[in-house]
């Protein structure tokens, strides 16, 4: 991945492998929003403005991601992984060339982003039969009633911060019934130890999100893939 870093700017000039559509607009995440042509993405208590370089002609070129925490978001956005090697290699490897070439092409700037492990969950819990919007309404609500202020826009809240969240507090905010889940999964999680857990073999991992009331075979998939970045979940 082609990215230099200039103080609190982060510059992307290989867009074959970077794209803020692809990435944000593919269903892995949701704490973003599109003003103009500029994406401005929220991540625990951080954000970032991803805004695209223009040449003379107004063709796009390349990116930049400004934030207070440049070193948070090239983590993020995964910009250390080869995301080119990794489409040559699918293309090599698939037994239907027409389909992997067609696939690579509409998602070529698809990044799988590290995003924080419980807001990951709250939110693949949520995204059960849900869309988009909803989810990122239901999401957004959450974040202005139990998370912290920061100005602009609200933290995604802390387990400590949903502890004495209810299923009523959870219904109010249009969570309809995942409200009883968002509930079980937090109390789940209250004090737990990510850490250690990421570093369990990933079944055991599978294993111990299945046993979670709230959590059935998708939505513990989204988790891993998308909260754990484990990647054999693709």
């Amino acid at each position: 991945m082609n990215y230099s870093v200039d103080k609190n700017k982060i510059v992307i000039t290989n867009i074959q492998d970077f794209c803020p559509m692809h990435i944000l607009e593919c269903g892995q995440v949701f704490r973003f929003k599109k003003v103009d042509e500029t994406y401005i993405v929220y991540s625990k208590d951080k954000c970032a403005k991803i805004v695209p370089n223009y040449n003379e002609n107004g063709q796009v070129i390349g990116y930049v991601i400004i934030t207070d925490d440049v070193p948070y978001f090239i983590n993020y956005f995964d910009l250390d992984t080869d995301y080119g090697s990794i489409k040559n290699t699918a293309l090599k490897l698939s037994d239907n060339k027409d389909f992997m070439v067609d696939a690579v092409s509409k998602g070529k700037g698809i990044r799988i982003l590290n995003q924080d492990e419980f807001e990951a969950t709250i939110s693949f819990v949520i995204s059960q039969n849900n869309n988009i919007k909803r989810i990122q309404l239901i999401i957004e609500r959450i974040c202005e009633k139990f998370g912290s202020n920061m100005g602009e826009y609200y933290a995604f809240p802390l387990p400590s911060q949903l502890q004495n969240a209810t299923e009523q507090d959870f219904k109010d905010l249009g969570a309809g019934y995942r409200a009883k889940f968002l509930v079980n999964v937090i109390k789940y999680f209250a004090n737990f130890d990510f850490i250690s857990f990421k570093s369990k073999p990933v079944l055991d991992m599978e294993k111990e999100l299945l046993s979670i009331t709230g959590i059935g075979q998708k939505v513990c998939d989204c988790i891993l893939l998308f909260g754990y970045h484990k990647m054999e979940y693709f």
